[in-house]
């Protein structure tokens, strides 16, 4: 009751409720990532996030779960126990199997490994908005697949619909209508959340790849070493 009395202390004085509270808990636990930009609805979660980041803070971290607020591109992560996460120390705590720790399919994996290696080229490049997104197109995106693992983006309307679906709802990329994938001449934004969520070990990994030099035939064992990497740090 000493918790809830104080919990309820910290609500009143920042003018929130528990429903709030609750909401703003439950869309974090579900979704495990929240960006400003996305919409009014995460906007508004974001700016309640603010105002209640150490108790938020402090409820997670009794669960063992680890918060990672990049404020200058104003998005919230989550990670479960066990997980690495960029600039904090590593816990000794084995991961979760279930929950936050979702698992990519391969297309994903491969998308994300190179939408990742577009993203560090736009960066060297300085090809990034104020709000540290690059835009690349499907066209663009489908040579670099090409390039870099030889594959291509999916034929098949519904299955490509899926594959950026799940990359959005990561907030891993931006793009404004499904129609437009559909037609496969959109363009999305890939955000600076992509940065850790890929990390510089399983970029470097990639290197290979992207400078060349590897025969097609060893692309797809390459490409399982990587992906048991970036797989290793999902949440």
């Amino acid at each position: 009751m000493l918790v809830l009395t104080s919990i309820d202390k910290q609500l009143e004085k920042n003018g929130i409720s528990t429903t709030e509270l609750s909401e703003l808990l439950i869309r974090l636990m579900d979704y495990g990532v929240l960006c400003r930009d996305e919409s009014q609805r995460e906007q508004l979660l974001y700016d309640r996030y603010l105002r209640l980041e150490n108790l938020v803070n402090d409820y997670l971290s009794m669960l063992r779960i680890r918060v990672q607020h990049d404020t200058r591109f104003q998005f919230i992560r989550l990670y479960p126990p066990g997980s690495e996460v960029p600039g904090m120390v590593d816990e000794n705590d084995p991961p979760f199997k279930s929950g936050m720790r979702s698992r990519l399919s391969k297309s994903e994996v491969e998308l994300v490994l190179v939408l990742r290696s577009q993203y560090e080229k736009s960066l060297r490049e300085g090809q990034v908005d104020e709000n540290g997104c690059a835009t690349l197109s499907l066209e663009a995106l489908n040579i670099a697949l090409k390039n870099l693992l030889k594959k291509t983006l999916p034929n098949n309307i519904t299955q490509r619909k899926d594959l950026f679906r799940s990359l959005k709802q990561l907030r891993l990329i931006q793009y404004r209508k499904e129609e437009d994938i559909e037609s496969g001449e959109a363009w999305i934004r890939v955000r600076p959340m992509i940065v850790s969520y890929v990390s510089d070990q399983v970029l470097d990994s990639l290197q290979p790849l992207v400078e060349g030099g590897v025969v097609a035939s060893d692309v797809a064992e390459d490409v399982d070493v990587i992906e048991s990497q970036l797989k290793d740090t999902e949440s």
